[in-house]
């Protein structure tokens, strides 16, 4: 990947987009840009309190218009937020002006990983499992539909998803291994 690329992490909440995403940048000398800190930065408040204020229909509205913006910047990686696919404009924006990289993980990953996490407003219900299970049936269709590749989470280290996300990339003829920064690890047989 050169400077005039992008790539674009999409998942479900918790889905690992700005760990792997900082990693991935890295390893491949672009820079990271998270949408929801990006969003935060221009709305000047955290998008809990923008979702308690104006409601998820406004949020969207913005997000859109950032998400339009930020797919057509080069030599980055993108790590998205978890509803951006629920947006056809999103979806589109992507899809076309950045290579998508959807990190798959089921619903019970997923609260395992996020089971102590008291800062996803998402989580603070009754039963957060439930509500996992409900946003991956409405939206694992929209990651796969918007995504050129995709990763199966399981359990593996950030540094091995890493690796498998440059194989991916690689194997497509999207990034040459030489550019590839040496800090990162050969991907390991796991058997």
């Amino acid at each position: 990947m050169g400077p005039e690329e992008a790539i674009a992490l999409v998942a479900m909440p918790g889905g690992g987009k700005s760990t792997v995403g900082r990693h991935l940048a890295r390893s491949l000398g672009l820079r990271f840009v998270d949408s929801d800190s990006e969003i935060e930065k221009r709305i000047g408040v955290s998008i809990k309190a923008y979702f308690e204020r104006e409601g998820e229909a406004r949020f969207r509205v913005v997000e859109e218009s950032i998400i339009g913006e930020l797919a057509k910047t080069t030599g980055t990686v993108l790590a998205t937020g978890g509803g951006v696919v629920l947006r056809e404009a999103n979806r589109r924006a992507l899809r076309d002006n950045t290579t998508v990289v959807y990190l798959r993980s089921t619903p019970e990953e997923l609260f395992r990983r996020l089971r102590h996490d008291k800062r996803r407003p998402l989580l603070q219900v009754a039963d957060p499992l439930r509500t996992l299970r409900a946003l991956y049936v409405e939206r694992d269709p929209l990651y796969r539909k918007t995504a050129h590749f995709i990763i199966e989470t399981g359990r593996p280290s950030v540094q091995t998803l890493v690796n498998m996300i440059l194989m991916q990339l690689e194997l497509a003829g999207l990034v040459d291994p030489a550019r590839v920064s040496s800090s990162v690890e050969p991907l390991r047989n796991q058997s």
